[in-house]
């Protein structure tokens, strides 16, 4: 059921999902990258949100009932925001070098580059959209950590 943005609450296992639409929004950016670039950046950028991704979901398949999974949790939800503030710093690079020629980055379904204000304004919305998913987790994740820790103190 669809539910108005405007009425959703959050969700506690909200990170999970966030940290999936990161990883599937960062591979489509990644196809972006000339075959250049992508020979040297993609994979290890592809991973590091791999890692966001894994770590959250480990994170939230701990249910923090004793003190021992209590660290444990805290551990992957810090490894996925470690992860997360790296990816940021990529995707980052990978902004600047395409914004050198976004025309590059697009073509039609005809193969036809896109003129390089509307490449310009395409990749600004993709990098947009992705950075404020990261802001996002980092919040969750931030939020998640300080929770947990008040179970610790219990």
């Amino acid at each position: 059921m669809l539910v108005l943005l405007n009425r959703r609450v959050t969700s506690k296992a909200d990170f999970v999902n966030v940290a999936s639409e990161i990883y599937d929004d960062t591979i489509a950016f990644l196809t972006r990258l000339s075959a250049r670039y992508s020979r040297l950046m993609a994979e290890p950028i592809a991973m590091l949100a791999g890692e966001v991704e894994d770590f959250a979901e480990k994170a939230n398949s701990i249910f923090p009932s004793d003190p021992q999974r209590i660290d444990l949790r805290i551990r992957h939800l810090l490894e996925a925001r470690a992860s997360l503030m790296a990816l940021d710093v990529r995707l980052n690079k990978c902004y600047r070098i395409m914004s050198k020629n976004p025309e590059g980055c697009f073509t039609t379904s005809t193969g036809r580059t896109v003129d390089a204000r509307e490449a310009a304004e395409k990749l600004e919305a993709m990098a947009d959209n992705l950075g404020a998913k990261i802001d996002r987790e980092n919040d969750l994740l931030k939020g998640q950590i300080e929770s947990t820790s008040k179970r610790r103190k219990k």
